[in-house]
């Protein structure tokens, strides 16, 4: 399978107020995805709290989204975990709900160096037939993964793509430049929200927007205009798009993924497609009136509530 080019936004998991996954608000989610015209969609990711879920857990949301997509586009699954025997069990699982793909980090905990990395993603795709996908979030894994040595990885049909949320836009240029010089084995998507124009502009092949899950439409039009070369488009899309961004900057007293994802999902809640705000434990959900508040008069804005 080849991996598809385009918006792939990053599933969010919805939870019950046991922290039991919603799988009712789930399917309004994947719906409203793929209703947008999204060209993939990717589970148990960074937004979709893939580090706060138990492997039950994990597999049941790759089993209800594969069952609910029902091939109407391809479910890329994250076999995130600190080393590759823990990695390679989560794409057995994968495997068994029946996922297109399967994206996994370098490893992490354990310190690990470059011939550990690629080592890393050389078993994992010795161990499946799925495509793989490198993940490159330093933030959270403490090791930035190297341009060359993903194409080079490219060119031996090891990796198939890479999900870039390194921030490290001169090391993205770089691996555009060195991929397209090799012929472009790779797919390489953005993984950020707020400065996609930039990155098509430089040769991605598509994005992974935690904020697709909000306002999908805008992404998928940006794309398209993208395109057509239509740059006019793209930028206005883009100004309104980190306009709507700005609800992760809302809530009071949170940080990381309680104020990121957790604003995500207080959009979804305020919109009517999840039932709850609720995030993994221990991590509290937006829940003060001022923070909501000011998710919603942005929503507002946006002609999204």
């Amino acid at each position: 399978m080849n991996i598809n080019k385009g918006i792939i936004p990053p599933l969010l998991t919805p939870l019950h107020a046991d922290r039991s996954i919603d799988f009712a608000s789930l399917e309004r989610l994947v719906d409203k995805l793929i209703t947008a015209g999204v060209d993939g969609i990717f589970a148990l990711g960074s937004s979709g709290e893939v580090a706060f879920l138990s492997d039950e857990d994990r597999g049941a949301v790759l089993r209800a989204v594969v069952e609910h997509v029902a091939g109407r586009v391809p479910v890329y699954a994250g076999v995130i975990d600190m080393q590759v025997n823990r990695v390679l069990q989560h794409v057995r699982q994968a495997e068994q709900a029946g996922v297109d793909a399967v994206v996994a980090t370098a490893p992490f905990y354990a310190i690990s160096g470059p011939m550990e990395v690629e080592a890393h993603f050389r078993a994992i795709a010795e161990a499946t037939s799925l495509p793989v996908l490198a993940y490159d979030i330093p933030v959270c894994v403490h090791t930035k993964l190297i341009p060359e040595m993903l194409v080079q990885l490219g060119r031996e049909g090891v990796l198939a793509g890479v999900k870039d949320s390194s921030g490290d836009d001169v090391s993205f240029r770089r691996l555009v430049a060195l991929n397209r010089a090799a012929g472009s084995p790779l797919v390489l998507l953005t993984g950020h929200e707020a400065v996609v124009d930039g990155a098509f502009l430089a040769g991605a092949d598509g994005c992974v927007p935690g904020l697709g899950n909000v306002d999908p439409d805008g992404y998928v039009r940006m794309w398209k205009a993208a395109q057509e070369s239509q740059w006019d488009t793209v930028r206005r899309e883009q100004d309104r798009l980190a306009a709507l961004f700005e609800i992760v900057f809302q809530p009071i007293a949170k940080v990381g993924p309680a104020a990121g994802v957790g604003s995500f999902k207080t959009a979804l809640e305020l919109m009517g497609v999840f039932e709850s705000n609720l995030m993994s434990a221990p991590l509290a959900p937006i829940d003060d009136a001022p923070s909501r508040e000011a998710i919603a008069s942005i929503l507002k804005a946006a002609d999204l509530l």
